[in-house]
C-alpha cells in the first residue's frame, strides 16, 4: 500500500512539473521574432542587445531595417512584431494614425526617459551669438543657409521642414539638407574641423555629446517638441503581442535604459564594431544589467533566464 502511495505521489508531482514547464514555455509562433530597426545608432544599440538576450533564450530574431513608417505599417500588417526606437514627440506625428486605429502598441513605460532631441550647433557658435532658434537667420550667410537633418521622410525632418515653409523664425530662405545618421556627423565633423558655422539636428543619447563640444537651441517655442526638446523612448510592439508571446513583453518591458549608458552602448558601433558582439561584451560587463532585464523572464521553453542565457553567437 505504501509503495502504491509513494509511486502515485510521485506520478502526480512529475505531472505537475510537467504541467508547469507547459505553461511557462512561450508557444511556438513565439519563437521567431521579426524586429523593425531605423538606422539610428541608438536604435541599432539597443535593437542588438534585445536580439543577443533574444537569441541566447532559445528565440530567433531577424531585423529588419527600415524607415520608421515602414516599421510602423510592418506591424500593422503583421510582418513586424516590435519597434524600440518610437521617439516621442519626435515620431508622434507619424505613428498617431497607426495608434488611433489599434494597429500598433506602445508599452506602459518608456525604455528612455531622460533623451533629448532639438537643433544644435557647436559650441563655438553659441559662444558668437548662436543660441536660440530665432538667431539662425541672423547667421544665414555663414551658414550657407542650410540646416542639417537625418533621413527623409522623419519626424524630425517633417517638422524642420514645417518652420521653413512657415517662415518661422524667419527661416523661410533656408534648406534643410537630409541625409542618414552617419552622413549628417560627417558634415558636422568637417564643419567642426574648419571651425565653420553649422546647424544640425541633435539628440542624446548619442556619442556625438561627448565627441562634439555641442550646445542645444532655446527658444524652440515647442517646434521640435515641448521643453526644448526633451524626449523619450518607447517601444511598439503588435496590438495583441503581449497576450500572444508574454514572455517577450517581459523582456521588452524589463528593458530600459540612461541616456549617458545607451550613449557608452553606441560608441563601439560608430567605431565599427559589430553591434551584437558589442551587446555581448556589455551583459559580460555589466552584470546588474543583465540580472535586471532577465528579472521575471524565461527561456523559450521555460527554463528561469537568468541561469540559462547563452550568450556565445550562433
Amino acid at each position: 500500500m505504501n509503495r502504491m502511495i509513494s509511486r502515485s505521489l510521485l506520478m502526480l508531482v512529475g505531472t505537475a512539473i510537467l504541467s508547469t514547464n507547459v505553461i511557462a514555455a512561450e508557444p511556438a509562433a513565439c519563437k521567431n521574432v521579426r524586429l523593425g530597426v531605423v538606422n539610428w545608432t541608438d536604435v541599432m544599440a539597443t535593437s542588438a542587445m534585445t536580439q543577443v538576450l533574444l537569441d541566447g533564450l532559445g528565440y530567433k530574431t531577424k531585423q529588419t531595417s527600415a524607415s520608421q513608417q515602414i516599421i510602423f505599417a510592418g506591424i500593422r500588417d503583421q510582418r513586424l512584431d516590435m519597434f524600440l526606437g518610437y521617439w516621442n514627440p519626435i515620431m508622434t506625428q507619424t505613428i498617431t494614425p497607426f495608434i488611433d486605429a489599434k494597429q500598433v502598441k506602445v508599452l506602459d513605460q518608456p525604455s528612455l526617459d531622460d533623451a533629448r532631441a532639438t537643433l544644435a550647433v557647436p559650441k563655438y557658435l553659441a559662444d558668437k551669438g548662436l543660441k536660440t532658434f530665432a538667431d539662425i537667420a541672423k547667421f544665414e550667410k555663414e551658414l550657407g543657409g542650410k540646416i542639417y537633418g537625418i533621413e527623409p521622410g522623419s519626424g524630425a525632418n517633417t517638422q524642420i521642414k514645417a518652420m521653413i515653409s512657415k517662415n518661422q523664425f524667419g527661416l523661410g530662405k533656408f534648406q534643410l539638407v537630409e541625409s542618414s545618421e552617419a552622413g549628417m556627423l560627417a558634415a558636422v565633423d568637417r564643419a567642426v574641423r574648419r571651425k565653420e558655422a553649422v546647424v544640425f539636428f541633435g539628440w542624446a543619447p548619442h556619442p556625438m555629446n561627448v565627441n562634439i563640444d555641442m550646445a542645444y537651441l532655446g527658444g524652440s517655442e515647442g517646434a521640435l517638441g515641448p521643453d526644448e526638446g526633451r524626449a523619450s523612448v518607447w517601444t511598439v510592439t503588435a496590438p495583441d503581442y503581449a497576450e500572444r508571446c508574454p514572455n517577450v513583453n517581459q523582456l521588452l518591458s524589463n528593458l530600459t535604459f540612461s541616456a549617458e549608458d545607451e550613449s557608452r552602448m553606441m560608441q563601439p558601433l560608430l567605431d565599427h564594431k559589430d553591434a551584437l558582439e558589442s551587446a555581448r561584451q556589455w551583459l559580460k560587463d555589466h552584470p546588474q544589467d543583465q540580472k535586471r532585464w532577465l528579472e521575471g523572464v524565461t527561456t523559450f521553453d521555460g527554463r528561469p533566464a537568468a541561469e540559462n542565457l547563452q550568450l556565445t553567437a550562433n
